[in-house]
């Protein structure tokens, strides 16, 4: 099978010595033509110009040489006295053919560059719209990553290139359009982004040119063939610099702002754990000096301080516990370790666990098809993960809602996915609230309960839903009550047996 570029090789040697054919032919039936017509050496010398200067105007210069001399060689044959010989016989012949070869020179050389500086134009006034196109998609890329690995293709699409690559410093990293790039390449581009001077003549049919912002290098770029002049290729290079360098400037802008946003939310953490903590315990201190100061306190009042400095304690240590949770999920530290359960005793254990938040609300435990051989199969679930989100839920739906109200929980199996839902009915989110019970540190503008928790217990659940491949959402009408959604994969296989 015979390599495209072998194919397009032949193509092109075959086009020229049709060129050269044509050429000969227009000579040769142009001399019978004007012999046929009986013209004098005049005439046929100013058709002969006439010639040369087309084919001079449409191709080569060494093709226009050659029609040039043909054409003397014909005037002079056929023309010039003694016809039919190429002799002159006089002084008048030789000032003729002289003056008809010198003027064949002059005006195939003048065309011949009139042509090279309109192809030259053409191909200036191409370069130019190749570079607008190329720095109109630069400007559509609002993702700096996504710009960098795209950039080599686009280049190669817009200069009909036939490989492009382009090796940035700061990221140490290679951006291909094309699959693997030879070693030898990457070395060198590597080396000019460290200062070194580039090779002159291409390295494995690649040109390689480094990416300057001002006197620093930022990269190389490197593309074949060698199709585009040295002008053009400094004016790619310019604009892959300043892409590749807005890059690099937004990289670090959102480095910057994530970690000004870091600083913020610890900043928030320990404005929001200091307030909270100072609360119950400026209550404990309250009751307990009151104890030891107060020697008329009788037992009605003592048992009351006593039950304040319990009350106050146990919050304390709830905001201890879920501070300690929230470090465990921004240190990335919770893993998911499922085992076997049934839907049912993950509920009643929350619940179990929960009853003292609990002790004044109804509860109901409900579990969608348990009674059916399918809904009494064991699931693989995190039971702590998800014991801790249903313990969350519930002292939020219990903490949020007046004594007496109902709290059902309830769990069913739904394709690939094992739900749950925490439902209250008491007075509601505010819609104004909804969108953002989620974020860390956010509580709502007004509460159905009687106690403020620290905004950490629904960001917490979340995060331990994600980690566990689920997710969480939130609906409410106001006076209506709340329902909390969550859910996680279902798995009735044990893992490794899947």
């Amino acid at each position: 099978m015979i390599p495209v570029e072998s194919t397009m090789i032949l193509r092109a040697h075959a086009g020229q010595a049709l060129r050269w054919l044509a050429a000969t032919a227009a000579a040769a039936l142009t001399a019978f033509v004007l012999v046929w017509l009986g013209a004098n050496s005049t005439a046929a010398g100013m058709v002969f110009l006439v010639l040369v200067v087309w084919w001079a105007t449409h191709a080569g210069k060494a093709l226009s040489i050659y029609i040039a001399a043909l054409c003397a060689l014909l005037f002079d044959f056929f023309f010039l006295e003694p016809l039919h010989t190429l002799r002159l016989s006089g002084a008048p012949e030789w000032v003729a053919m002289m003056c008809f070869a010198l003027s064949c020179v002059v005006v195939s050389r003048l065309s011949e560059r009139a042509r090279q500086q309109a192809a030259r134009a053409e191909q200036q006034q191409a370069d130019v719209g190749r570079l607008y196109a190329l720095s109109q998609e630069m400007m559509l890329f609002e993702d700096a990553e996504r710009l960098l690995h795209d950039l080599p293709a686009v280049i190669d699409r817009i200069f009909e290139l036939r490989g492009v690559v382009l090796y940035v410093r700061d990221h140490d990293r290679v951006y291909a359009s094309t699959g693997a790039v030879p070693a030898s390449v990457q070395a060198q581009m590597q080396a000019i982004s460290q200062g070194m001077s580039p090779t002159l003549s291409p390295l494995d049919g690649y040109s390689v040119m480094p990416l300057m912002l001002g006197l620093r290098p930022v990269g190389a770029l490197a593309w074949r063939p060698e199709a585009i002049s040295h002008e053009v290729a400094a004016a790619v290079s310019a604009q892959v610099s300043i892409a590749v360098a807005r890059s690099i400037a937004i990289e670090t802008s959102a480095r910057i702002e994530a970690a000004r946003e870091s600083e913020r939310l610890r900043s928030a953490l320990i404005d929001s754990l200091t307030h909270e903590l100072r609360t119950p315990l400026t209550s404990i201190r309250a009751a307990a000096t009151t104890l030891l100061e107060t020697d008329g306190l009788d037992a009605a009042g003592q048992l009351d301080m006593v039950r304040v400095i319990d009350e106050e304690a146990s919050r304390l240590d709830q905001l201890v516990g879920e501070s300690v949770e929230m470090a465990e999920i921004d240190a990335n530290v919770v893993k998911v370790k499922v085992s076997p359960t049934h839907p049912r005793t993950l509920l009643e254990q929350a619940v179990e666990e929960s009853r003292k938040a609990l002790a004044a609300h109804k509860v109901s435990v409900l579990v969608e098809g348990e009674n059916t051989p399918e809904g009494d199969r064991t699931v693989w679930v995190d039971r702590h993960l998800l014991g801790r989100v249903l313990r969350h839920l519930l002292e939020n739906a219990a903490g949020h809602t007046p004594a007496g109200s109902r709290v059902t929980l309830s769990s069913r199996r739904s394709d690939d996915r094992l739900e749950f839902c925490v439902e209250d009915n008491g007075a509601g989110i505010d819609p104004r609230d909804l969108p953002l019970i989620f974020e860390k540190f956010y509580r709502g503008r007004r509460g159905a309960g009687a106690r403020q928790g620290s905004g950490m217990g629904l960001a917490i659940t979340r995060a331990i839903l994600t980690a566990h491949g689920g997710g969480i959402e939130a609906t409410s009408q106001p006076g209506s009550g709340a329902k909390f959604h969550f859910w996680v994969p279902l798995i009735e296989k044990e893992p490794s047996r899947q």
